[in-house]
């Protein structure tokens, strides 16, 4: 698979099979994400990766926690949108809306639950970065995310970028043993797609390009 066809192809998969994922697997997608650049290479990022039953009972913590904080997926704005990203992301509600109404289930628990859960994936990663660094690395933590989902593309598994687990850092953090000084940015979902659920089925459509640049000659 050439990189033209993994950006275009590669989506967020919001349902797993169980079959098992190698730690061979997740070491070789690793190993391509840490190629990606940093700011005079510092390389700020880590990573724990939990499977099997530490990985079940990490999911069962967390369902755990969200039903007694009730802390939400959001976009995590300090201002009210503009319509025009307002729109977006109504348009995903919509394409994913039907699907969720015939697995009987609604969008708020599909997507909460799901991501306390992995959405059912094998493996979860979660990648932190050291409170010594300046927030400004977080920029280099979504490269090097960048690069994992497409390396994990390539090798044949799905991927789905799960942002709620800061919303539940100090349980993640107990749970995994992870050190104070290490703040939880971002996990991923990991595993093998099931193609077969209607959630897999579509792809979020995105802009054309003329929506996001603007050209000075």
């Amino acid at each position: 698979m050439d990189l033209s066809q993994a950006i275009r192809e590669r989506k967020s998969i919001r349902a797993f099979k169980s079959d098992p994922v190698s730690r061979d697997q997740v070491e070789e997608i690793l190993g391509m994400a840490i190629l990606a650049p940093s700011a005079i290479n510092l390389q700020p990022w880590e990573f724990t990766v939990v499977m099997g039953d530490e990985k079940a009972r990490l999911s069962r913590r967390l369902i755990k926690a969200y039903k007694e904080k009730q802390i939400s997926c959001s976009p995590g704005n300090v201002k009210p949108l503009s319509e025009k990203f307002s729109k977006r992301g109504a348009e995903s509600f919509e394409l994913m809306n039907p699907c969720l109404a015939g697995m009987g289930t609604d969008f708020g628990t599909f997507i909460n639950e799901g991501s306390c859960n992995f959405y059912g994936a094998p493996v979860g990663i979660v990648i932190t970065l050291d409170n010594a660094f300046s927030r400004a690395r977080l920029v280099d933590i979504g490269i090097v995310l960048g690069y994992l989902l497409l390396a994990a593309f390539d090798h044949g598994l799905g991927t789905c970028p799960i942002g709620l687990i800061n919303a539940y850092e100090d349980e993640v953090k107990d749970l995994l043993n992870i050190p104070d000084q290490k703040d939880v940015v971002i996990a991923v979902a990991l595993g093998y797609p099931d193609m077969e659920n209607p959630v897999n089925s579509f792809k979020i459509p995105r802009e054309s390009l003329d929506s996001f640049v603007r050209w000075i000659d």
